[in-house]
């Protein structure tokens, strides 16, 4: 009998999911204030600087919707 192990979402910061989608900080912003799909922030904390994760499974799900809708857009 094998051991199988689940995987958990993993969760990337803000700079990751920037650099991950090749975007500046400042389109993220955008993209989260205007995008009603893009997954929700999760903030650690309470305080203002309190530092900002994305799952990273919806991250690529929103892209690939992404991809999914200039494709539909493009035929």
């Amino acid at each position: 009998m094998g051991f199988f192990m689940t995987i958990q979402p993993i969760r990337v910061q803000f700079k990751t999911a920037c650099e991950l989608l090749d975007i500046s900080r400042e389109s993220l912003r955008h993209i989260v204030r205007t995008d009603a799909n893009f997954p929700k922030a999760i903030k650690m904390g309470t305080t203002k600087q309190a530092p900002v994760y994305f799952d990273y499974a919806e991250l690529v799900e929103w892209h690939n919707s992404q991809k999914q809708s200039l494709s539909v857009m493009e035929a």
